[in-house]
């Protein structure tokens, strides 16, 4: 059989991290296979259901660079397909019309939690052998039901959970088209993975108590059944559920925090799942490594300082032109005018050692294009009253310097801090200070070889 796995969200907000991480497994289960990767999006929800959501699922998708083979498809425009198996199902005796009101469901259901049990619909509609049916009432648009089986247990052996069962009596008669004829979730969701194929069915534990519904639709329908796996929830670090009002839970929130899509996806892959002690490792060879049998059926926390980790390590393994592409835009936001500095590359270079976002890391640059301005505490530490006189003297040495390289730079210091009679951090610190506004800088002699004589002397004399 053809390996295929499908990503099917419902655009009724942000594109989820747990969203993204159940893409990534999907996806890597029909890569490592040779197989098809699908994205469907499941908008039968028309109240809830948006453009702007819709869109914002492509963005993030296409911000994580995770490339789908077909898709996306939408269930709205396959209403006329889930009507026909809807007549097929109640032709055949599976399905059938149920004239119960909401206000006979809310009596049934009142009844059941004053007798502290299951609620199940009492199925006065089902069609059974020696059953007379009521008369179905006039003016009354009827639902229709599917016939799950009274009797026995629903059960799969799940990739990631191992065997899961479900008393067949605990299944209600649940509603497969609604009374205006819209077909619902679970059995629109169950004809496309049928129609499409679907080999593999990869999906958030949340689904579990949908998949013996939806595994008894496809009985009716065919008997072909795809391997189901569960991925446990993503927790916050207090172990609650994530959620927008505590957690940036949205991919474009941490696209403003400044990381990197594939450090997202790196650090998704690890939640749940592991490949020895490996951390830090491309999509290739998560592709390579991931197995389902791996994942851990176990809650995973999220760890936002482990994430920043490994962004740093992908930050250091792009290269100054990639990050030079990903830190300009950045820049323009803070009004940095790029035309007279330095090559960003360059400067990239000295610096991405420092940062564990791009954030952090535009923040590197600035100074090398206009001169950040001095904490109160820097000032106090670091600018005593010798200071300005001391920078004076130290611009007098740089001015005779006829070789401007980091290493001549270099060679001033010693003996100027010899003849001043000071340690290295009383010229080095008010150094930085002058020259880039902040004490927190690389190696002060490769800046300034960076930002060139004119400019340094020129920062020197205004300090």
């Amino acid at each position: 059989m053809s390996i295929r796995t499908r990503f099917a969200p419902s655009p009724t907000g942000y594109l989820h991290i747990g969203g993204v991480r159940t893409a990534l497994f999907s996806w890597a289960v029909a890569k490592k296979n040779q197989g098809q990767f699908v994205l469907r999006i499941e908008d039968t929800d028309l109240e809830r259901s948006t453009p702007e959501s819709v869109q914002a699922i492509l963005d993030g998708m296409n911000w994580v660079a995770m490339g789908y083979d077909e898709g996306p498809f939408y269930q709205t425009q396959r209403f006329d397909r889930y009507k026909e198996l809807i007549a097929q199902l109640i032709a055949e005796d599976k399905a059938y019309y149920c004239y119960t009101t909401k206000a006979e469901l809310d009596a049934q259901r009142a009844q059941a939690e004053e007798a502290k049990t299951h609620f199940a619909y009492d199925r006065k509609w089902r069609p059974e052998a020696g059953k007379t049916l009521p008369a179905a009432p006039e003016g009354v648009p009827p639902v229709v039901r599917f016939k799950m089986p009274i009797d026995g247990v629903t059960s799969w052996v799940d990739a990631v959970k191992g065997e899961i069962s479900f008393d067949n009596k605990e299944l209600d008669d649940l509603i497969i088209a609604r009374a205006d004829g819209t077909p619902t979730y679970n059995f629109c969701v169950v004809v496309d993975d049928l129609d499409m194929g679907m080999s593999h069915i990869i999906r958030g534990d949340d689904h579990v108590n949908n998949t013996p519904k939806q595994i008894n639709i496809l009985k009716a329908l065919t008997d072909q059944m795809p391997v189901y796996g569960h991925l446990p929830m993503i927790l916050n670090p207090n172990g609650q559920k994530m959620s927008k009002r505590r957690d940036a839970v949205s991919v474009v929130d941490y696209d403003r925090q400044g990381i990197l899509p594939e450090a997202l996806l790196n650090y998704l892959a690890r939640l749940g799942w592991a490949h020895g002690d490996d951390e830090f490792f491309t999509m290739e060879q998560f592709v390579e490594w991931f197995d389902l049998k791996d994942v851990s059926p176990s809650a995973s926390r999220f760890d936002h300082e482990k994430l920043l980790w490994l962004n740093a390590q992908h930050i250091k393994a792009k290269t100054n032109e990639q990050l030079a592409a990903l830190v300009q835009p950045r820049l323009q936001v803070r009004d940095i005018d790029q035309e007279s500095a330095p090559d960003l590359a360059e400067i990239l270079e000295l610096v991405k050692e420092r940062a564990q976002d791009l954030n952090t890391l535009a923040d590197e640059c600035v100074y090398f294009y206009r001169k950040s301005t001095p904490t109160d505490e820097e000032t106090k530490k670091h600018w005593d009253e010798e200071a300005p006189a001391r920078m004076r003297r130290f611009a007098s040495e740089l001015e005779g310097l006829t070789d401007w390289t980091a290493e001549a730079i270099h060679d001033l210091f010693k003996p100027f801090c010899e003849k001043e009679g000071i340690k290295m951090g009383k010229l080095g610190m008010p150094l930085r200070l002058a020259v880039c506004g902040t004490s927190k800088t690389p190696s002060i002699d490769a800046v300034l070889a960076l930002l060139g004589r004119t400019e340094v002397l020129k920062r020197l004399h205004e300090a």
